[in-house]
């Protein structure tokens, strides 16, 4: 067909960031550029230019967390299947979902809550200092908000991002309250697709060249 090229994956991915930088309607902090050009790149939306907010000294940190081989949580298993295992497993760190567990989800029948808020009380259990990537259930972080006001979490960083209507702007502004590192996509916009994309762009700043 007329007009189209073709090009490698990598080529691909160079030719978009060129056109994200280009068609990007304010200069970004450098800091934050890759994981704001990179929330692009996955969703073709312009608005995450606005729309994430940093929490001071959550990009060291959470790249500090990655570099010592922190767990990964998601609360969906495409967000864990969007992160790059290869660049995980380069830092010996490992990705978690537990939403299909069967413990899980007994435990949400037996209290009456959500599988997403059941699954991150079994992810309080896990040693260190988890990070956190919720792309679809505010119910997610609203347990996070729970379990770290009562001292049973120390997250390294929270990666905020449920998509959607019901209790996601308001789940999203509690987390930001609640002391801790966090990356939030403020809004309702959101999915487990720019929770995966925010981890990937802290990975490749660790296992990618410069």
């Amino acid at each position: 067909m007329m007009g189209l090229e073709q090009l490698t994956p990598a080529e691909i991915e160079a030719r978009s960031f060129a056109i994200i930088e280009r068609e990007l309607a304010r200069p970004l902090d450098p800091a934050l550029a890759p994981v704001i050009k990179r929330v692009i790149h996955a969703t073709a939306d312009f608005d995450y230019a606005q729309n994430l907010c940093f929490a001071p000294g959550a990009m060291a940190t959470g790249l500090a967390a990655l570099r010592a081989g922190a767990t990964i949580v998601t609360d969906t298993n495409m967000a864990k299947a969007g992160i790059n295992k290869g660049a995980l497993a380069q830092l010996k760190g490992e990705a978690h979902c537990f939403m299909a567990d069967e413990d899980v989800a007994a435990a949400a029948g037996c209290q009456g809550i959500t599988r997403a808020a059941a699954a991150m009380d079994k992810a309080a259990a896990l040693p260190g200092h988890p990070i956190f990537a919720i792309g679809n259930a505010p119910t997610a972080l609203l347990r996070l908000y729970e379990l770290i006001r009562a001292d049973r979490l120390d997250p390294a960083l929270i990666i905020g991002a449920p998509v959607g209507f019901v209790n996601v702007v308001q789940s999203k502004a509690l987390i930001m309250t609640a002391g801790v590192p966090y990356i939030v996509a403020q809004g309702r916009k959101g999915g487990s697709n720019v929770a995966a994309a925010i981890v990937n762009a802290l990975l490749y700043q660790l296992t990618r060249p410069a």
